[in-house]
C-alpha cells in the first residue's frame, strides 16, 4: 500500500513512516518543505502525483500554551483546520482513506469517567482544542473513509517531551515538583505507530481512543517511575494544577480515555506504558 504521512519528520510521524517500511509498505513522507498544508494548491498537487491509497496526517501545531496568543491563532487555524481541511478535500477526490491523529483536548478534561471514542460531548478549553475538534469535523464531514485516533500524553525520540524535561530537571535540581491532579496514560510513538499502521490496513472507520495500557496516572506517578527508572535520586512533590501555578491554556484534569473499541474491532491493544518507558530509557532517548 502507499500511504502518504504528513509531519514526517515530528515524533510521531518518524516512527510511522518506519513502520510503513518494516511491512513493506510504500511510505511518502512529507514536511512543510515538501507540502505546505496550509497551501490547498501544493497539497492537491503533492498529493495528485503521489496517488497515495491512505493519508496518515501526522502534522499538526502542539504548541499548546503559544495556540492562546493572539498573534498566533490564524497560523494554528491555518494548520490545524485549513490544513486538514485542505489534505480531507484531496482525499475525497482521490477516493482515498484518511487518519487523523487528535486529541482528548475536544473534550472539557472534567470528572472521572473515561471518553469514549463516540462520545460527541465536546468542549475544548482552549484555543489547540478547539482547532483539533474542528480538524475533527473537516475529516468526518468531507469523508466516509477516515479514521480519527485520539491520543493523549504524546511522547516519542524525535520530538520533546515530558521524560526529557523530567530527566533534564531531575540532572539539574534534587527536588521538583510535578502536578497531580491531571489524570491520563502516556503514549509511546513507536507502540502508536504499529497501531495506526494496523488500523490503516483495514476498513475499520470512525473514532478511536489509543494510549498504552496500565491504567490511569498522574503526571505525578508518571515522573516517580521516570526517576526509578532512570536510577535518579530526584524527589518528586506532589501539588496541585493551582499550586503548580497557572499556564496560559487550561489544561485537562481528566485525561483517560476508553479504548475499549479497539479491542472491540480486533485491534492488538499497546504494551502497559511502563513497559514503554523502559524501552525508551533503554534506547538512550535522554
Amino acid at each position: 500500500m502507499k500511504v502518504l504521512v504528513t509531519g514526517a519528520k515530528g515524533q510521531l510521524g518518524t516512527d510511522v513512516i518506519n513502520e510503513l517500511a518494516k511491512r513493506g509498505h510504500v511510505a511518502i513522507g512529507v514536511g512543510v518543505a515538501e507540502m505546505d498544508i496550509t497551501d490547498s494548491a501544493a497539497v492537491r498537487r503533492v498529493m495528485t502525483e503521489a496517488a497515495p491509497e491512505a493519508v496518515i496526517h501526522c502534522a499538526a501545531w502542539t504548541a499548546v500554551d503559544a495556540a492562546e496568543d493572539e498573534e498566533n491563532r490564524a497560523k494554528v487555524k491555518a494548520i490545524n483546520v485549513d490544513g486538514t481541511e485542505n489534505i480531507a478535500m484531496v482525499c475525497q477526490a482521490l477516493g482515498c482513506k484518511m487518519m487523523y491523529i487528535s486529541t482528548d483536548y475536544v473534550f472539557d478534561g472534567l470528572g472521572e469517567e473515561p471518553w469514549k471514542p463516540d462520545c460527541t460531548s465536546y468542549a475544548p478549553q482552549n484555543y489547540y482544542g478547539q482547532t483539533k475538534l474542528d480538524g475533527e469535523r473537516m475529516v468526518s464531514g468531507l469523508l466516509e473513509k477516515y479514521f480519527i485516533v485520539r491520543v493523549a500524553w504524546v511522547f516519542g525520540k524525535n520530538g520533546n517531551n515530558f521524560i526529557k524535561t523530567m530527566l533534564s530537571l531531575g540532572k539539574k535540581y534534587d527536588t521538583i515538583r510535578v502536578v497531580k491532579d491531571q489524570i491520563g496514560t502516556p503514549t509511546y510513538t513507536y507502540d502508536l505507530a504499529r497501531l495506526l499502521v494496523d488500523m490503516v490496513e483495514t476498513e475499520k472507520y470512525g473514532y478511536y481512543h489509543a494510549t498504552n495500557e496500565g491504567g490511569y496516572i498522574s503526571w505525578y506517578d508518571f515522573a516517580c517511575e521516570i526517576f526509578k527508572q532512570a536510577q535518579y535520586d530526584t524527589k518528586v512533590v506532589p501539588v496541585t494544577t493551582a499550586e503548580y501555578g497557572l499556564s496560559k491554556a487550561e489544561r485537562p484534569f481528566n485525561s483517560r480515555l476508553d479504548k475499549s473499541k479497539l479491542t472491540e474491532n480486533g485491534f492488538k491493544l499497546l504494551p502497559s506504558w511502563e513497559d514503554a518507558l523502559r524501552r525508551y530509557l533503554q534506547d538512550g532517548s535522554d
